[in-house]
């Protein structure tokens, strides 16, 4: 373990470091109420400044979404049902739209550094995320889930990495220039389509060489296949779960699993219900059982240093024995009384977060 975090960690206290969080965009959502959801909180979503330092929420990928336009959304999400296929995506955005709110979330980013008076600090480095953390600064490193921002000629992938863009996932649940989301469907297979365009694989290939990691979560398994087959760094899912499980279509199967066990890659384990339960349903009313399930069977299939945490807080619908960042404490607890190591906890909420990063985007 490098310098800034102890090698033994105090019981109760395991800081967590998060594979993904949908924070950014409960503030588009409502910019004028910022300043209150981020400082204050009061209980609303999964995400604030009080309960991430209440759960020792240490830090994590916060995630640049761009939702889709309201009727479009409403004639999406009506698709929408717990377990049933979607056979309907949202069309795709246009780039212009795209940037405009990217770029505004990126600003409700920056500002949320600004007013914390050094509670929360953007990384660009593993270093600089190590160093925030043994500040106790919470950590965050830029994400970008779809890349509708980004035109074909990868102009804007550039400008956003100059801003400390570390992460990004070609696509989200529709389809784009760079490839085909998965639809959100139980039980089914993610063989639901074409994989990545042209477009897709030359995104691939210069995130490799801007050391950005590619994020496999929302895309089919043609389109993983085409970025294993194009990318040259470790694969990483920052919140999917294993589809031997929970048969989702946005769960990985063991074939993936393997592969990113090849890669010596990271899947972090996403906390939304539809995810982790066996009949795939959208309920508070969960335990932490199915949590614990899928961290047991990705650790057999991926080994205990290729396994994280990947919330998906504010994203999704989360077990009430989470409930919010405030109640990751009690799934550390679940994981003492499930029988896990202190050395496996630590690896599983931060360190192996920290060590795909120095190989990824550096120390």
């Amino acid at each position: 373990m490098q310098s800034g975090l102890p090698n033994r960690i105090e019981k109760n206290k395991v800081p967590v470091f998060d594979g993904h969080n949908d924070f950014l965009l409960r503030l588009l959502s409502a910019p004028e109420m910022r300043e209150s959801i981020w400082l204050l909180g009061g209980g609303a979503g999964h995400l604030d400044l009080p309960r991430m330092r209440a759960g020792e929420f240490a830090g994590g990928f916060f995630a640049i979404h761009v939702p889709s336009p309201r009727e479009d959304e409403a004639s999406f999400r009506g698709k929408v049902m717990d377990n049933s296929v979607c056979e309907m995506l949202p069309p795709p955005l246009k780039v212009g739209y795209a940037q405009q709110t990217a770029l505004a979330m990126a600003g409700h980013l920056f500002w949320m550094e600004r007013v914390s008076r050094g509670a929360f600090s953007i990384c660009r480095s593993a270093g600089e995320v190590r160093a925030a953390m043994a500040a106790g600064s919470i950590a965050a490193v830029m994400h970008m889930e779809g890349a509708e921002a980004i035109d074909t000629d990868l102009d804007a992938l550039y400008v956003l990495h100059e801003m400390g863009l570390r992460s990004i996932a070609p696509v989200w649940s529709r389809p784009n220039a760079f490839g085909h989301g998965v639809p959100f469907g139980f039980p089914a297979s993610p063989d639901t389509g074409p994989g990545l365009t042209e477009a897709g694989k030359a995104l691939v290939r210069a995130c490799n060489e801007l050391k950005i990691i590619v994020d496999l979560s929302h895309l089919n398994e043609k389109g993983f296949d085409d970025v294993a087959a194009n990318s040259d760094a470790p694969l990483v899912a920052t919140h999917s779960n294993a589809h031997a499980v929970t048969p989702s279509t946005r769960n990985l199967t063991d074939r993936q699993l393997a592969i990113v066990r090849e890669a010596k890659g990271l899947v972090g384990v996403n906390f939304g219900t539809v995810f982790l339960r066996p009949d795939g349903r959208r309920s508070t009313k969960t335990t932490l059982e199915p949590v614990l399930r899928h961290f047991d069977y990705l650790i057999d299939q991926l080994g205990e240093d290729h396994v994280g945490f990947g919330s998906d807080f504010d994203g999704a619908t989360i077990p009430e024995s989470i409930r919010d960042a405030a109640g990751l404490p009690r799934l550390i607890d679940g994981m003492r009384e499930h029988g896990y190591s202190e050395e496996l906890i630590a690896k599983l909420a931060h360190q192996n977060w920290l060590r795909l990063m120095e190989r990824t985007f550096g120390e």
